[in-house]
């Protein structure tokens, strides 16, 4: 029944809050599309909140989502056009209206981009994308290898630009459709086709851009796996800078459009001719430093006196063996002169204490006729026969008297 007021008697809040709650949930639930312009999800909580707008119009509501109901919907971004069975709400401490979500899917783009994450997803976990697998590009390719549409923008691109930066650079294209239900399954043959010619050093697939469904087929699982098992490096040209097809991840190389996938894969010819000469320029400058070094090296031990006048060494060495000569000379001498001077000293000493120079004096050596030498006049006895040694000779004689005397009164 309808509440009825006036300013006498007005009507309490509480009972206007609960009238309005139980008049808005008896709307039934109902499928919404909106933009996710925000999603605050709550670590612990069970119960979250989202912010759904409408894609057309500035109309924007509160839904409130269980961690079930999130988990359920895959993975969600912000950004994401969705479809949403909500029931409204009426919160009674607030008074605030807001949508219970009891489910909620991605809905057109936002289905497609969900599928696309599962997938890439599912990819990834099995190493599809893994960094350490990816190859480096050659510097200088033999064959380039290119997979494209016949006639389109991102062919003339890629070989426009190859032909500018490296006049001699050898393409082998093979075409194929780059939209549409078999374009994934074209260009995977013609990537296996490239795949299996040895001369081909790089594998260039490029398509211009597009919209999110033109480009599903460098998404495609098929196409996908092909990248990875190609031995041949492959960079991924699709689109422009803003779109990402899987392909991107699984390439050896993302180029952000054909042009770029170009300067990647060929040097430029002009900069490498420029690099070149400016390498030489510091070469023939090392070279000329070094020789300038050398140079300078060389005068300086030239201008060394040994190699100016080699023969003054030998001189200064001649000088000094004869002046070591001469000191050795006079050193020999006067160590002959002394070993001369002790000799004959000695010599004196051994003349002065020798008997024969007692002899010269006019002593005489007396001895028995047995030869024992008589020292005094104990040891005779008369008749005893003497033999007594001058200078010149021997005298033998009889021994008539003994007359002894004291030495101590010869000295006084």
């Amino acid at each position: 029944m309808p509440l009825t007021s006036s300013p006498e008697k007005p009507q309490p809040l509480r009972t206007v809050v609960a009238a309005l709650k139980d008049w808005v949930e008896r709307t039934n639930a109902i499928w919404v599309e909106g933009q996710l312009i925000e999603i605050r999800r709550r670590a612990g909580a069970s119960l979250h909140f989202l912010r759904l707008r409408d894609t057309l119009a500035e109309v924007s509501v509160t839904i409130s989502a269980s961690t079930a109901v999130l988990d359920a919907a895959g993975p969600l971004t912000e950004g994401t056009v969705v479809a949403a069975w909500v029931r409204p709400t009426l919160w009674p401490k607030s008074g605030s209206l807001t949508f219970e979500c009891r489910d909620i899917r991605p809905s057109g783009e936002g289905r497609l981009l969900a599928h696309l994450e599962q997938r890439k997803r599912a990819l990834q976990a099995e190493g599809l994308f893994d960094p350490a697998r990816k190859r480096r590009l050659p510097f200088l390719p033999r064959v380039i290898g290119l997979v494209t549409a016949e006639g389109s923008a991102a062919e003339r691109d890629v070989v426009e630009n190859i032909r500018r930066r490296w006049p001699a650079a050898v393409l082998r294209i093979e075409h194929a459709l780059v939209q549409g239900e078999k374009a994934a399954l074209q260009v995977a043959d013609a990537l296996r086709a490239l795949d299996r010619d040895e001369q081909v050093d790089v594998i260039i697939v490029a398509r211009g851009g597009g919209s999110l469904e033109d480009l599903l087929p460098f998404s495609d699982e098929g196409l996908v796996r092909a990248v990875f098992a190609a031995r041949t490096p492959v960079v991924s040209a699709i689109g422009h800078e803003s779109d990402t097809p899987i392909l991107d991840l699984v390439a050896d190389l993302r180029a952000s459009t054909p042009t770029d996938a170009a300067k990647r894969v060929v040097p430029d010819a002009e900069a490498e001719r420029a690099g070149l000469e400016q390498a030489r320029q510091r070469l023939r400058q090392a070279i000329a430093g070094r020789l300038e070094r050398e140079a300078r090296w060389l005068a300086d031990v030239r201008s060394r006196p040994v190699l100016r006048d080699p023969g003054a060494s030998v001189e200064i060495a001649r000088e000094r063996v004869t002046d070591a000569t001469g000191r050795l000379r006079r050193a020999a001498a006067a160590a002959v002169r002394g070993e001369q001077a002790w000799l004959e000293h000695t010599l004196a000493r051994v003349r002065a204490l020798s008997p024969r120079a007692t002899l010269q004096r006019g002593y005489t050596i007396l001895t028995r006729d047995d030869g024992s030498t008589v020292t005094s006049v104990t040891q005779l006895e008369p008749d005893d026969t003497i033999v007594a040694r001058l200078l010149d000779g021997e005298v033998a004689a009889a021994v008539i008297d003994i007359e002894p005397h004291d030495p101590e009164e010869e000295e006084s």
